[in-house]
């Protein structure tokens, strides 16, 4: 797989053994530490050298006007981008007056660990300054799981061999200088200096910053707590000023002596709440902390994880890479949305300012599955925050001549924010991905409650644009034209498969729904001639297929365009969105994406109903030689219904590209932030794909199939109440019900009672044998290379 490794092969961690400048940023990334409210880049703690600064709070933002060549009606007019709020991970260090920079002196030892367990980046290291001072320093950082406003580091430093005179400056840095962006310059000059200063303070061994933004006028207060522990004479002095509040600790160490130091930011924004207020805010979240200390922090960080693995682990025989990767993206996915908290979960989560920290569909169809069985209540806030933005939805339909609400296709704070239309505008899809997310939720957890309160107002407003975007022909048909699916490679396009299977299944979903809450339905002017509407529309929807190839079409007339000339296409040439003109590829058989192949297992239950298994493998077999993934969302997806169509090798090829994007940085992008759907796509592969899990209404249902690579795959489900332990060897599969009331799932079609601990054992049958599709030339799976 893999032969040259950034970072050693652990299971429990990701351990970085030697500092290399030049990949800097994409370790920045790597060792992220986040909450879903609050990010930290895994910047040094000295805060240089650096590749990309990065603290942030989850929506703050600044806007931009959106360029364009031509005016034109329901254009966007204002861009949103993620902001570096105030830097509170500064501890600059002198050594006998000279800058503890690694670019200068010897660095004689550098090790970073990011701890999977225990929630926390340790750093040590052993340095020989120019005028030959050597010091060890170490580090623990931790952004808290449980104290959502916290974050905080432990600093140590100790001379080796001399007495050694060391000055720690603890910093607020607000308007740190970043490097120049790539892209549109208005949204580089927005981001200079974008925090205004309105109050600084410093006294005793707090620190305290409070800004708004120019535009956005949402404001920022960022305060610091420190306990020193040195030798008799250490001395403290506090300072501040509009961008900078520093405490500056001064001491002298004799070897065997060293200086700890203990330090405590809490971070608060608000679009409302007044200066004081939230200088009140952050100082009470500090008093807070304190309560339990450094060594608190820690162990409600080792507790907190500790019991979400209990319940999310997946275990992995048989392949050490795998093993490690799949733990690192299920640490990540959970610090994407733990504390969020009716935000929304960004693209790259906190971990860089990529893709301008917004939120994509990717949300509902990547992550949010993973936390759905693993840690719901972080569902249910990711979906209250969709909620919350309806008004900017029902607006920005009324604005398209539409009914109901057309939630954008990237947001921050819930207005539109793509000015390129065919991918934007036209991606109505999201709507459907979004109730279908509630649905998942809803089915997966029993939340009544949810579903009546936030659930169904979602169902109802995007069921009624699906009945106002659509319409039926002569022939009674329901038809959506005009619209761009999951495959960015076809825009604007009739009938797209995926868009029409989720459109049916959210008006089916909604009408559902409204019978089963009337009086909330009626509140929102549900009649029964509307839902009736929807049924009507959902089951006359047009499902385009191809007789004479005998397959599924990714939108009307796909299988009759010309095939993109891949044969003529070189290895550099890829992704072909910068080489070649959108107009090209919007006529051509090319897939950027998993499209139809995504509908397969997104919208499984409309196949079973209506295809064989030999259906759905023509249609993977007609869509592998066209897909070229140059999205990193594709190889997951691919991953799980390679599997279900027996191609296991394949499945497992696709499964390591999507759980390696990052840890190898296969796309050479990790620098600007993780791929957090990707990383969720290492769950979906082995879960959905070699697990072979589906949800079947309030059950489950698994048809599980190893790679050979696999010795052996164990994961746990939370469901309904439930926690489900699922173990797979080479040819048999045992289910255990580890808690809660008894449930009866099916293992490759057969019911199996699950009514107490005892294990459940079954065999699992060979999959059919069929030659394995092809992929475009250069476009094998990318870890296989």
């Amino acid at each position: 797989m893999i032969t040259n490794r950034t970072y050693a092969v652990e299971p429990w961690s990701v351990r970085e053994t030697a500092l290399s400048l030049d990949l800097l940023a994409q370790s920045e990334s790597v060792f992220a530490l986040s909450n879903g409210h609050v990010g930290w880049r895994g910047n040094l703690d000295e805060g240089e050298p650096h590749g990309l600064p990065g603290s942030y709070l989850n929506g703050v933002h600044e806007l931009h006007p959106l360029p364009y060549a031509e005016a034109g009606y329901g254009n966007p007019e204002s861009g949103q981008t993620v902001i570096n709020v105030t830097n509170g991970k500064l501890l600059r260090l002198l050594v006998d007056d000279e800058p503890f920079d690694l670019r200068y002196g010897r660095l004689h030892s550098h090790e970073r660990v990011l701890d999977l367990r225990r929630g926390v980046l340790e750093r040590s290291c052993e340095w020989t300054s120019p005028a030959g001072t050597t010091i060890r320093v170490r580090s623990t950082r931790l952004v808290s799981l449980t104290q959502r406003a916290i974050a905080a580091v432990e600093y140590r430093i100790e001379p080796v061999d001399s007495r050694t005179r060391v000055v720690i400056q603890s910093e607020l840095v607000a308007n740190e200088s970043l490097p120049d962006p790539d892209g549109d310059p208005r949204a580089a000059k927005a981001l200079q200096s974008p925090l205004e200063p309105e109050e600084h303070a410093a006294r005793g061994l707090r620190l305290r910053l409070v800004h708004c933004t120019r535009r956005s006028g949402l404001r920022v207060a960022v305060a610091a707590d420190h306990v020193v522990d040195g030798p008799e004479h250490t001395t403290t002095a506090a300072e501040s000023d509009a961008d900078v509040a520093r405490l500056t600790i001064t001491s002298v160490l004799a070897p065997g002596q060293s200086l700890r130091v203990q330090k405590t930011v809490a971070h608060g924004w608000s679009g409302a709440r007044s200066r004081p207020a939230m200088s009140d805010q952050v100082e009470a979240a500090l008093a807070a902390a304190a309560h339990g200390g450094w060594e608190g922090l820690v162990d409600e960080q080792r507790a907190y994880l500790d019991d979400f693995w209990a319940r999310a682990d997946v275990e992995v025989h048989g392949d050490e890479e795998i093993q490690q990767a799949v733990r690192f993206a299920l640490f990540h996915v959970l610090q994407a949305g733990a504390r969020a908290e009716q935000r929304a979960l960004p693209a790259k989560g906190l971990t860089g300012s990529g893709y301008d920290g917004h939120a994509f569909w990717d949300t509902e169809m990547f992550v949010l599955p993973v936390l759905t069985y693993t840690e719901p209540t972080a569902v249910a806030e990711a979906l209250r925050w969709r909620q919350d933005t309806l008004p900017a939805a029902r607006d920005r339909a009324a604005q398209l001549g539409l009914e109901g609400a057309a939630f954008p296709w990237r947001t921050i704070d819930g207005s539109e924010g793509s000015a390129y239309w065919p991918a934007g505008t036209a991606a109505f899809h999201v709507g459907a991905d979004i109730a279908h997310a509630v649905v998942r939720y809803t089915a997966a957890t029993g939340d009544t409650g949810f579903e009546r309160d936030t659930g169904l107002e979602l169902l109802v407003e995007t069921a009624r644009l699906w009945r106002s975007l659509g319409h039926h022909d002569h022939h009674g048909v329901f038809h959506i034209d005009g619209v761009t699916g999951p495959d960015e490679y076809s825009a604007v396009v009739d009938d797209n498969t995926y868009t029409n299977l989720m459109a049916r299944a959210n008006l089916l979903a909604a009408a559902d729904v409204c019978e089963r809450h009337p009086d909330r339905a009626e509140l929102l002017g549900v009649d029964d001639e509307e839902a009736a509407a929807w049924r009507d529309a959902a089951e006359s929807v047009h499902i385009p297929y191809d007789e004479e190839a005998g397959v599924h079409e990714q939108h009307s007339g796909f299988t009759r365009h010309q095939r993109w000339d891949f044969a003529g296409t070189r290895a550099d040439q890829y992704p072909l969105l910068l080489h070649f003109p959108y107009f090209d590829l919007y006529r051509k058989q090319v897939v950027k994406q998993a499209d139809l192949v995504l509908a397969m297992y997104t919208c499984g239950r409309w196949f079973d109903d209506t295809c064989d298994e030999e259906q759905l493998a023509r249609n993977f077999a007609y869509y592998e030689p066209l897909t070229v993934r140059d999205s990193s969302l594709s190889a997951c997806c691919q991953a799980v219904v390679a599997a279900q169509t027996g191609h296991l090798r394949l499945a497992y090829d696709y499964a390591a590209e999507a759980a390696l994007m990052d840890l190898a940085d296969l796309e050479h992008n990790t620098r600007d932030g993780l791929h957090i759907a990707s990383l969720a796509g290492t769950w979906m592969a082995l879960v959905a794909g070699f697990g072979g899990t589906r949800r079947e209404g309030e059950s489950l249902s698994f048809a599980p199939r190893l790679p050979e690579k696999f010795s052996r795959l164990a994961f746990r489900l939370q469901f309904r109440g439930r926690c489900v332990r699922v173990e797979v060897a080479a040819d048999k599969a045992t289910y255990t019900l580890l808690d809660g009331e008894p449930l009866t799932i099916r293992h490759h079609g057969v019911p199996v009672p699950l009514d107490d601990a005892t294990p459940v054992t079954l065999a699992v049958p060979e999959p059919k044998r069929r030659p394995t599709p092809e992929q475009p030339p250069h476009r094998v799976p990318n870890s296989s290379r």
